[in-house]
Parts: C-alpha cells; structure tokens; sequence
C-alpha cells in the first residue's frame, strides 16, 4: 500500500507471490496499475500526499519559485480535486522545480478526463519507481 493506495492494486500483487525475480514484480505492478478502475484511481490518488516542494536552489528567485509552486498546488487542487501527483525519477536535484512548476502548470490546462489519464500514468510510475526501491532493498 505504500507503493500504490489502492486495496485491490496491493491485494493483486501480494495474490501472486512470490515473484521469480524484480522485473516480474515490476511488470505485475505496471499491470495492476494499467487495470486500475476509475473508482481505484480515485482511492489511490486519495492516498497520494501532496508532492513535496523541491529542495530550495540558493540563489535569487528561490522564494518566488517555491511561491509560485504552492500557488499552482493549490490552483490544481481546487480544479481536479485531488493531489497533483509526478514522478520525477531520471531529473537531477537542480532541475526539480522547474520540472514541476512547469508540469504542473501544463496540466492545469488539461480537461478532466485528460488529465485523469495522465494522472493515473504517473500514479503507475510512481508505484513503479516505490516498487523497485523496495526490491533493491531485499535479499
């Protein structure tokens, strides 16, 4: 449930362990995420917390970025009535806020059924990315 907030999500992948390696677990997370309904989709983003403001670049402008992103926060929020959800896997520290300032900004043009498209692909991306951390971390 830490990967994914969705009950039928996690059940999936704990009904067919174990898995002969992490890629598998992986591709059994993808598929369950990819079969999630628009209900389950809705309990999992439920579970999302907001995404954490990327660490603060020294330098001018640092306050009115975090500024801005929380102002966008809070605009998405009140438009989709959930969490905006991203994985920034792949991106350096440095281009953190940026990234999301401008995803975020992107979606908030997007109609709610578009958006709950990319939402949901995130949210499989996020799930992916918890995924393998934890498989990394067993034996």
């Amino acid at each position: 449930m830490t990967c994914c907030g969705c009950l039928r999500w996690a059940e999936r992948l704990a009904d067919h362990r174990p898995y002969p390696d992490p890629e598998s677990l992986l591709a059994a997370g993808d598929e369950a995420s990819y079969d999630l309904t628009s209900a389950e989709q809705v309990e999992a983003l439920a579970q999302e917390a907001p995404a954490p403001l990327p660490p603060a670049r020294p330098g001018p402008g640092t306050l009115a970025a975090h500024t801005a992103l929380r102002a966008a926060h809070a605009a998405y929020e009140l438009r989709f009535r959930h969490a905006f959800v991203i994985c920034l896997d792949g991106y350096r520290p440095d281009e953190l806020m940026d990234q999301t300032l401008h995803a975020i900004r992107t979606r908030l043009a997007h109609e709610p059924d578009e958006e709950r498209s990319v939402a949901a692909e995130e949210l499989r991306r996020l799930a992916h990315a918890r995924l393998a951390r934890l498989a990394a971390g067993c034996p």
